[in-house]
């Protein structure tokens, strides 16, 4: 897409340099990852970057997809974080953002999931606020141990929970920093993140949106006592901005797009991806694997970061 070619081979070309030492730090190029649930089929990918592929660089995108609980009672995670451009092991605080913030998650997932399907949107805004600003605190103190500025430790970090429940079709994001939020419908992609605050969208009921939630205590600790807080400050702001948050609920038919800068940089500036995405994840039938990854990695010149989405289809 675009005037012209895009810059960069669309194939993998160099290898990061790898440490013998640990080995465990490696990141692949390509992850893909699905499930169906209930109504809902999911599918996601992160892919390296067509200008760290080219330098040698690892990917700064990770992708996470958990299950907590079974059957019906059961809640999905899905966590997307991006590290901070051309600072070192950027790669590595992406993935433990994502790993913090899920055991957080699945440590509260009862009480979680019983929000949701009672649509406790006060619940829910202030309890996850609190589980991000301790995520984050945790990364501002491995950033003083390190004697690192916390400006570099840190990462984006952007997240669904979808109930297993398939007559639960509440869809909650939450998180901080760059990246999307769309909501493909009849055809027509709908930006769900706004400029301009607490400003609704087309569409659709909506339990709730906006920026950071006033303070208010919820009926629940979402924070383990077995984890101390490292930073008395839990606010989540100061790394990238202000914590978000929105409770939905999906129309059949619907497709909502998760996903980071990468690729929400070029769906809002380039027409014709928005075109041929909505084209081919507008259809009743979601893609297979391979299918959606070959969409995600649709080069559009001038635009070459690494590419995380998770889309989920609406039955």
């Amino acid at each position: 897409m675009g005037d012209e070619p895009p810059t960069y081979e669309a194939e993998p070309t160099t290898l990061p340099v790898a440490d013998p030492e640990d080995l465990r730090d490696l990141v692949p190029d390509t992850v893909l990852e699905g499930a169906r649930y209930g109504t809902l089929t999911l599918r996601a990918v992160s892919l390296r970057g067509d200008a760290a592929r080219y330098r040698g660089e690892p990917r700064r995108d990770a992708l996470l997809a958990v299950r907590f609980g079974t059957g019906d009672s059961a809640l999905i995670l899905i966590a997307v974080a991006t590290g901070q451009r051309a600072v070192p092991g950027a790669h590595r605080v992406a993935r433990e953002l994502c790993e913090w913030i899920a055991g957080a998650v699945g440590s509260n997932q009862q009480r979680l999931t019983e929000d949701i399907h009672t649509a406790n949107r006060g619940a829910l805004s202030s309890g996850l606020n609190r589980l991000t600003g301790r995520a984050y605190g945790r990364l501002r103190a491995g950033a003083t141990v390190r004697g690192l500025a916390p400006a570099d430790h840190t990462a984006s970090l952007r997240c669904l929970l979808l109930p297993a429940h398939p007559a639960c079709r509440t869809r909650v994001f939450f998180g901080v920093g760059d990246g999307g939020l769309f909501r493909l419908r009849d055809g027509v992609w709908q930006d769900l993140e706004p400029e301009g605050g607490e400003r609704d969208t087309v569409g659709g009921p909506v339990l709730g949106y906006g920026g950071r939630p006033p303070v208010q205590r919820p009926s629940h600790d979402p924070n383990p006592s077995r984890e101390p807080n490292p930073d008395p400050d839990p606010d989540p702001a100061p790394a990238h901005g202000p914590f978000r948050f929105r409770a939905s609920v999906a129309r059949p038919g619907d497709t909502l797009l998760l996903c980071s800068a990468g690729l929400a940089d070029p769906l809002r500036g380039e027409a014709a991806l928005a075109g041929r995405l909505a084209e081919r994840w507008g259809t009743a039938e979601p893609p297979g694997l391979a299918a959606f990854l070959a969409d995600a990695q649709t080069g559009v010149k001038g635009y070459a970061d690494d590419r995380t989405a998770a889309a989920v289809w609406e039955a």
